[in-house]
């Protein structure tokens, strides 16, 4: 089998290739992808070169890790069926040319175990999962740990920062403030004020979550922080991150990360978004075919007006 694929060929040099795809095992399914999604936090950093190290690293690599669509082959130790809609937060099936995550591709060969089933009721939205799952993990935490306080200050008014908050409300906490300085990405609040850092005088805030992966943030969110509050680190940071010493010791600060999500927290948005307690819409922005996928990768990291580019494969399959 080969598929058509996006290919990261180097930073900033991105073409659509066609790719043999690995032979499916018994535990293995084939998916026909009908949409994905392009993130603008990890993917950005693999197109501008700004990745830090990790395992998989290197060029050439296909990425995508928000794909939707439907298993056409199963092997016969699978237990999702041919016909079944599933979310799909990647694949390594392309050989030689890596796959991080490697879910931007017009069919891949994936675990039968990695694959999340979807219902007919959610359409190319289904894509925004994975960004639910990593908000709703920040807080969760995959159902490892106790959870954690819910934030009262947002940083980001992204996809990310907005389901975070829209959480916050639906699961009825106070409506968390948010920090966005982007006036073209100030609007669009359900429920929650919006507003730039420079207008805010609160300094007392108990759990400030950082969306918006700068990487000077932390001074910046402890000068608000109450005695004994939390900022959770919960952005992709391209750079070092550093903080100085005093005002952190001075509020007995407490700096976490939040790593990817889990399957739990996946299964536990579907089902909030299946139910209608969360809500996906207005979310995606922009959408084009995959056949021009490099001018949507660049709208989608170049234009401030776009939330979330979804790449629409069907006139590949």
């Amino acid at each position: 089998m080969k598929t058509t694929a996006v290919v990261l060929e180097q930073p900033e040099h991105l073409k659509l290739s066609t790719l043999p795809l690995t032979e499916p095992g018994e535990l293995d399914v084939v998916v026909d992808i009908d949409f994905s999604g392009i993130s603008t936090g990890t993917e950005r950093l693999l197109w501008n070169g700004r990745m830090p190290a990790f395992p998989g690293m290197g060029y050439p690599l296909v990425p995508g890790c928000e794909s939707v669509g439907r298993i056409v082959a199963a092997g016969p130790l699978a237990k999702h069926q041919v016909g079944s809609r599933v979310f799909v937060p990647g694949a390594r099936c392309y050989g030689e040319v890596r796959g991080l995550s490697g879910g931007a591709a017009s069919k891949l060969v994936v675990a039968d175990t990695a694959v999340i089933p979807l219902t007919e009721t959610l359409g190319r939205e289904a894509v925004l999962l994975a960004l639910a799952a990593t908000a709703y993990h920040t807080v969760a935490r995959g159902g490892k740990h106790a959870p954690c306080v819910a934030p009262d200050l947002i940083v980001g008014h992204g996809v990310l920062g907005r389901l975070l908050a829209r959480m916050v409300v639906a699961a009825g906490f106070e409506p968390p403030t948010v920090w966005e300085p982007n006036p073209a990405r100030s609007t669009g609040g359900e429920g929650y004020e919006v507003m730039s850092p420079a207008d805010d005088t609160r300094r007392d805030y108990r759990a400030i979550y950082d969306v918006s992966g700068d990487c000077e943030i932390l001074d910046k969110a402890l000068a608000r922080l109450a005695h004994g509050g939390e900022v959770v680190l919960a952005g992709f940071y391209s750079e070092p991150l550093s903080f100085n010493f005093a005002p952190a010791f001075m509020r007995e600060a407490s700096i976490r990360t939040a790593a990817e999500w889990q399957r739990a927290d996946m299964l536990a948005v579907k089902e909030l978004t299946e139910s209608g307690r969360l809500s996906l819409a207005g979310l995606i922005t922009h959408d084009d075919v995959a056949s021009h996928a490099a001018d949507a990768y660049r709208t989608a990291f170049g234009d401030a007006a776009c939330l979330k580019m979804v790449l629409d494969w069907r006139e590949m399959q």
